[in-house]
């Protein structure tokens, strides 16, 4: 991979940094353009098809409101087919579906700058409870969203119920768990990233991408369209909350802060395509004005909280590491993996987190993030291997968070995990090479929704791994998601499986599910 040098920083995406700054203050004033259509309410817009073809959302929910989410688009595939203007849009919240009892209202602008897309921050909502929201521009009206408050932050409530998910690829197959996770009674679904796949489109899989690799905003903005059209996919947001964070999919595989996976990539060419897709991210989830994308920057680590019984620590392990060390792959664990100046977080991230958790009362407390935590040693033998994408890679990282845990007595330390393509359950012990060693945490990882395509055959390395890594609890090689039922004195977690993601429907198991006891770190099987 190819650092950047001291020169290239000093320029952004081919502009000097007056140009940079003059560019930031432009785009960090659309989001309170598009919230005064209160105060300028337009013409009614006439469209040349319906324009809520990609649904609704909401997300980041809170105890007195939520964020609730649509795009304008007749044409989602072929350039949105809306104007270059502004287009006053109306949103509504009731208590009923029906919506006789409407409690909040308003109207906010479909912004061009951002492909139309509506991200509306409602407040004054009760907590924890059911509410249903739409959108109406000129004579058209928007499904009918469902969403819930989070409970009020000092109530302890009874469960809490919520699936995670990862890594949807839409050529490996069809996003078929998502119907059943639909069955569910859900509070909440965690997206762990990997939402999109940005590689171009492949002959001979069971559905197609459009166009070759995606580089350009309209390339991200067509990619989540095509995504987002999914019925299967579209319909999950539109009957719960949700809480997202990224991998490195949505924008290029396996990059590191300010660093390409490829060879030859010019730092300005790097950054226009980041500044890019952390554009079109943005447009396409519900998330809060604090993520407002800053050019080729995007605040996305956050908290939620769930009353006294969890609080989420939704965290961002790409924007903000240090390269791979050691090339990169399954390597050693040895070299630059022991580097104090390696970073998988970040300072400024690694600080908000372990002050979050210091401030936490919360029974569970949630790492809702993307790579494995454990120390999975892949290898044969004396020859010892980890994956330098993960945390085993930033070990120091790894090792000071976990200590962490251990010296200031966290609260029940639960991490979610995606991006591997297979479930796991392990113990997260303070040291990993001596079996005496306390655990101090559970990690849970979800396997793909579609990656990797049907999957369920054994696989050498990993049945290797699960034999010889005497933290590993369970492993699967199925595709599916994972639910979760939280109460004050339990946390339960099904794996829910599909077997064939490579058909647009498929029954569904639940191979195994695992119990963790507040106050015992550590799961076991139920």
């Amino acid at each position: 991979m190819k650092p950047f040098s001291k020169q290239s920083e000093s320029r952004w995406y081919g502009i000097d940094r007056r140009d940079f700054m003059q560019y930031i203050a432009a785009v960090s004033a659309i989001p309170a353009v598009a919230a005064s259509a209160e105060e300028a309410p337009g013409k009614s817009h006439r469209f040349s098809d319906y324009p809520f073809t990609l649904g609704v959302a909401s997300g980041d929910p809170e105890p007195d409101g939520v964020v609730l989410w649509t795009r304008l688009s007749p044409s989602p595939l072929t350039g949105g087919g809306m104007p270059t203007t502004a287009v006053p849009t109306v949103w509504e919240v009731a208590t009923d579906e029906s919506f006789t009892n409407v409690v909040r209202s308003g109207k906010t602008n479909a912004m061009p700058q951002l492909g139309h897309s509506v991200h509306v921050e409602v407040t004054g909502l009760e907590p924890h409870r059911w509410y249903f929201y739409r959108f109406h521009a000129g004579k058209e009206t928007s499904p009918t969203g469902r969403t819930r408050t989070a409970p009020a932050t000092q109530v302890m409530p009874d469960q809490l119920r919520f699936a995670f998910t990862s890594c949807q690829h839409y050529e490996s197959g069809y996003f078929n768990g998502y119907p059943h996770m639909q069955q569910e009674d859900l509070d909440l679904v965690v997206h762990l990233g990997d939402y999109i796949y940005e590689y171009g489109g492949q002959d001979n899989r069971p559905r197609k991408h459009l166009g070759s690799e995606i580089e350009t905003l309209a390339d991200y903005r067509t990619r989540y369209s095509q995504y987002r059209l999914d019925t299967m996919l579209q319909e999950t947001h539109r009957l719960f909350p949700w809480v997202v964070t990224w991998d490195d999919h949505e924008f290029d595989n396996n990059y590191a802060n300010l660093v390409s996976e490829e060879q030859g990539i010019s730092p300005e060419a790097f950054l226009a395509r980041r500044k890019n897709a952390y554009q079109a991210y943005y447009e396409f989830m519900p998330l809060r004005r604090r993520s407002f994308p800053q050019g080729p920057n995007m605040t996305l680590y956050r908290g939620c909280q769930y009353g006294q019984l969890a609080n989420f620590h939704v965290l961002d392990t790409r924007q903000y590491r240090t390269d791979q060390p050691n090339g990169d792959h399954q390597k050693p664990m040895t070299g630059k993996v022991f580097d104090p100046k390696a970073t998988m977080l970040g300072k400024p991230q690694e600080d908000w987190l372990m002050s979050n958790l210091l401030q936490s009362n919360a029974t569970w407390n949630v790492l809702a993030q993307q790579v494995m935590m454990a120390p999975l040693n892949r290898g044969q033998g004396d020859d010892r291997r980890y994956s330098m994408d993960q945390w085993p890679g930033y070990e120091l990282s790894r090792r000071r968070l976990l200590k962490f845990f251990h010296d200031r007595q966290i609260s029940n330390p639960v991490v979610l995990t995606g991006d591997i393509h297979v479930n796991w359950v392990n113990d997260l012990q303070l040291d990993f090479e001596n079996p005496e060693s306390p655990v101090v945490g559970t990690e849970l990882v979800g396997t793909s929704m579609t990656s990797g395509g049907n999957g369920g055959k054994p696989i050498q390395e990993y049945e290797r791994a699960a034999s010889q890594n005497d933290f590993v609890r369970w492993h699967n090689t199925n595709r599916g998601y994972v639910s979760c039922e939280l109460t004050p004195q339990h946390w339960t977690t099904h794996f829910r499986v599909t077997p064939q993601v490579e058909k647009s429907e498929s029954s569904l198991l639940t191979p195994a599910s695992f119990v963790i006891e507040e106050g015992k770190a550590g799961a076991k099987q139920a």
